[in-house]
């Protein structure tokens, strides 16, 4: 049954006791899938061929691959997905399940403290996709199956060389004189995944090296595409960013780096279906597709174990680096006390965000 406490009651109860254990195990056991792609699809197409996904991110546009790869994979489909801030994302899914309401699928997001709630309140469907036994245990509710990774993400050093030759090997590089007034950043008090990153730097390197920072009178915007955006753009002049994502093989100047030494941000997007999704086949079908080898192994690193890398990928192996701890983002955003103290006290020196949305006003 749909829960029915109220959006109120969901805005203010929080992870609740989740915050001790954030891969909570349901009860019950999961279904596990046994069946192809291939006959999935043909149970979603019998459902009417639909998917509904909620994605996050910060520009319309970023899951239009995706779309594109799954409708062409399976004739008949239609993926329909909307990409708006995963925490915008969030509080209107909290809102369909307080007024049993919910009309969407698949959700893919990177506020990744509520779904040890969602899953406590029972809103997911207990269901390991194919490909999920082979999920590494750090991103996944194992036992519940309710909610796993499906994607690698992390933030790189992105130098555009046609502007800067600093070359970005470690954090120390960004406070290069010859960097100062280039450097474009996402305000870290408006998303989780780069405050973390400054968690990270704060706590190697102490706010001296925050301090440095600032004085070199970085640009600070809204979106973790956006700094990527403005670095390429050829009338802009700035340079560098650590708060985006990227590709990892370089072109056109756009050289994407990692510290040898120093700590760096990566996460796993984790995946969930609605226990009352309107289309579950659809969504079943969506997230086997995701896991699959064709999906994964071309992206670089991969939620699976068993997945090699692309020939051409500069970074080797996830779990061989010392330097990064995917597994580590859940913890860090379950502790909503950490985080709120952390937005806190950098919005204390940086301001409160401003400027355009990037999903909403363009760049």
């Amino acid at each position: 049954m749909p829960s029915t406490r109220t959006l109120l009651q969901a805005l203010l109860l929080g992870v609740g006791s989740c915050a001790a254990n954030p891969l909570v195990a349901s009860n019950s056991g999961p279904e596990v899938e046994t069946r192809t792609l291939e006959e999935i699809h043909q149970a979603a197409l019998k459902e009417g061929g639909i998917v509904t996904l909620w994605h996050g991110g910060d520009e319309t546009t970023q899951q239009n691959t995706l779309k594109q790869a799954f409708e062409a994979r399976f004739p008949g489909m239609t993926l329909n997905s909307t990409v708006d801030l995963s925490k915008y994302h969030d509080a209107a899914l909290d809102e369909q399940l307080a007024n049993n309401n919910v009309y969407v699928d698949s959700i893919i997001l990177q506020t990744v403290q509520d779904y040890p709630r969602w899953n406590e309140e029972g809103a997911l469907l207990q269901y390991a996709p194919l490909g999920f036994n082979e999920v590494a245990p750090a991103y996944k509710d194992s036992l519940g199956a309710t909610y796993y990774g499906v994607a690698i993400n992390g933030w790189k050093f992105i130098v555009n060389t046609n502007k800067s030759n600093v070359a970005l090997n470690e954090w120390e590089d960004f406070l290069n004189p010859e960097l100062k007034d280039k450097l474009v950043l996402t305000y870290p008090n408006d998303d989780d995944a780069v405050l973390w990153a400054f968690d990270l730097i704060l706590e190697r390197y102490g706010t001296g090296f925050f301090d440095r920072l600032l004085a070199q009178n970085p640009r600070w915007v809204r979106g973790t595409a956006t700094p990527s955006t403005i670095l390429r753009q050829a009338n802009s002049t700035y340079a560098a960013t650590f708060t985006s994502g990227g590709g990892f093989v370089s072109s056109n100047g756009v050289n994407f780096t990692l510290p040898t030494q120093g700590p760096f941000v990566t996460w796993a997007q984790t995946a969930a279906i609605l226990k009352d999704a309107p289309h579950p086949e659809g969504a079943k079908l969506l997230h086997g597709f995701l896991l699959s080898t064709e999906w994964q192994q071309p992206r670089g690193w991969s939620v699976r174990r068993d997945v090699p890398l692309p020939a051409n990928f500069p970074f080797g192996e996830l779990d061989d680096n010392k330097n990064t701890n995917a597994g580590a983002f859940m913890p860090f955003m379950v502790d909503r006390a950490r985080v709120g103290r952390l937005k806190d006290w950098l919005e204390s020196k940086i301001g409160t965000p401003q400027g355009l949305s990037p999903l909403k006003d363009g760049i």
